[in-house]
């Protein structure tokens, strides 16, 4: 089954200094029939305005990553880590047994990133954290893992059952994705346009994908997108 979602249909707010989008129910967007696709639990795409951001607050048992598109996350927390993750970096969080951290944008221009969080393969684990740049890795007409609970070599390492991937696909470009039994994949445009499986999907549509034994993407326009393999759909 192929299930695609329009970008109107996403749920979006505005707090002057925050303007979050939720892809699942998250903060004071709550639908019981959107709550996570497998184990993906949580997507949400926010702008975060100059000199604000997220005071100290935490998290226990979860994997969070963040995706950096524009600006620069200034970010601090328990276990000692103060750094900055720029625009082509990507984050990793072990929240564990619990971790307090704050993110801010400290420059002059709006901060746009991914917040994406995992459910735990195995809980009560010491926190843990890393970030790498990506920005210079080949991911032209290919998937480019950047983290993944199952081993791949250019990923960065998870404690949960998902890769995510980034890709951008020359017009009239494919990628095909073999799907193992219990297997989804969730999908994201960030810029351009594809097709699956004749089903269009233009800038910030989504595809959720469960059921098939693969999915072919196909660019009709040169395109930037993220995907998210996952279990138990």
């Amino acid at each position: 089954m192929i299930h695609t979602i329009p970008a109107a249909e996403r749920h979006s707010a505005d707090h002057g200094w925050l303007k979050p989008t939720w892809l699942f129910s998250f903060a004071d967007y709550h639908d019981e029939n959107n709550m996570q696709f497998g184990t993906l639990r949580v997507f949400n795409d926010d702008v975060i305005a100059a000199g604000t951001g997220f005071g100290m607050h935490g998290h226990r048992d979860m994997e969070i990553v963040t995706v950096v598109l524009d600006g620069t996350v200034t970010h601090q927390d328990s276990m000692g880590n103060k750094t900055t993750i720029a625009a082509g970096e990507v984050q990793r969080m072990s929240a564990g047994t619990g971790v307090m951290h704050s993110e801010h944008n400290r420059g002059a221009t709006p901060l746009h990133l991914y917040q994406v969080w995992f459910p735990p393969r195995k809980t009560g684990i010491k926190p843990d954290y890393e970030q790498r740049d990506y920005s210079a890795v080949p991911r032209t007409n290919r998937l480019l893992p950047v983290v993944s609970g199952f081993g791949h070599a250019e990923a960065m390492a998870i404690n949960s059952d998902a890769v995510m991937s980034l890709a951008d696909l020359e017009t009239g470009k494919s990628i095909t994705v073999p799907l193992a039994d219990g297997r989804g994949l969730f999908l994201y445009v960030m810029e351009g346009a594809l097709e699956i499986a004749g089903k269009a999907l233009a800038v910030h549509d989504q595809a959720r994908i469960s059921g098939e034994k693969s999915v072919t993407i196909t660019a009709t326009a040169a395109a930037k997108f993220i995907t998210v393999e996952v279990m138990g759909v």
